[in-house]
């Protein structure tokens, strides 16, 4: 059973004391928050690719790296990042064939409801009381205009300073190749958003 083996990793882990190795402040060093996907592929890319080390950025991921809510979890957390834990940049990162360019509501319901764990009598009731799931289960067409959108979300945010740089970059998530979507240095001298 994996919790059993997590479990039994976790003493021995503990035993060696090798969190000593992963010592570290709640405070970035890099003093920067990113936004990525929870693709498994960038687990360890992704921080090797920015070289990142334990410590040194905060790191908040979902489905897409979709911030769907001005006043949502994730953007609550860039918040948080900006003002209590000291980031002074956003990085927006999302990645090519992102598994979210590629969802099919219609078919994720479908699979709920084979599953067993849905009934069409509960999809029926949560779409009468106004919620549109495959809107909500659609992620974007473009990781590229997402990354956009994204920025454009926590540019205009009303709590979000002026003068925080948020970046737009896509990785490659054989690679771990950044490519350049949006330079917020250029976005916050110019005060597109604001």
């Amino acid at each position: 059973m994996l919790l059993d083996e997590i479990l039994k990793h976790n003493d021995q882990f503990l035993n060696d004391a090798k969190y000593l190795n992963y010592e570290a402040t709640k405070f970035p060093k890099k003093q920067m928050v990113v936004v990525s996907c929870m693709d498994a592929r960038l687990i360890e890319l992704l921080p090797k690719a920015l070289d990142l080390h334990n410590g040194d950025a905060k790191i908040i991921k979902n489905a897409g790296g979709i911030i769907s809510h001005p006043f949502g979890s994730i953007m609550r957390s860039i918040v948080t990042a900006v003002y209590e834990l000291n980031a002074e940049e956003i990085f927006i990162i999302g990645h090519h064939g992102c598994g979210m360019s590629q969802t099919n509501p219609k078919k994720t319901l479908q699979k709920a409801i084979d599953r067993g764990t849905v009934t069409q009598a509960v999809i029926n009731t949560l779409e009468y009381a106004g919620i549109d799931l495959e809107k909500w289960l659609f992620g974007f067409d473009n990781v590229v205009d997402q990354i956009k959108n994204n920025i454009v979300l926590v540019r205009s945010h009303p709590l979000i300073p002026n003068d925080v740089p948020v970046h737009g970059l896509a990785i490659s998530p054989d690679t771990g190749q950044l490519d350049l979507i949006v330079d917020g240095y250029k976005e916050v001298s110019s005060n597109k958003y604001k």
